[in-house]
């Protein structure tokens, strides 16, 4: 049965995953903001997304560009929970993963980082 959370505290978590990222790394994240929708509108299950261009990707045609976006969607992770220990797993899991896109490592990497 998945769990039931009400949405400020789904934030609340969101953004306590992205405090767990060392302050060095932090630093370095540029022109991304992180969202919280319901839903994926074409992908019900999909738990993130990234969209934009990876730092490793960026050249002089970036300048200006408007912000790169992390979407975490909260329905689809509090399927997958039993608990809201799990939730809190799932969470940080899914925003290091989005966020890795944005440093250039795809799934691939992740999947042998054990972020899958």
């Amino acid at each position: 049965m998945p769990v039931r959370m009400s949405s400020h505290r789904f934030d609340e978590l969101v953004s306590d995953a992205l405090d767990e990222i060392p302050p060095a790394l932090a630093k370095a994240i540029d022109n991304v903001v992180v969202l919280v929708e319901d839903r994926h509108p074409e992908e019900p299950d999909l738990l993130g997304l990234y969209e934009g261009v990876a730092l490793t990707e960026r050249d002089s045609t970036y300048f200006g560009s408007l912000p790169d976006t992390i979407t975490i969607f909260r329905d689809a992770l509090l399927d997958i929970c039993e608990t809201d220990g799990d939730v809190v797993h799932e969470v940080t899991v899914t925003v290091i993963h989005e966020i890795a896109h944005h440093f250039g490592i795809d799934d691939d990497r992740l999947h042998e980082l054990g972020w899958a």
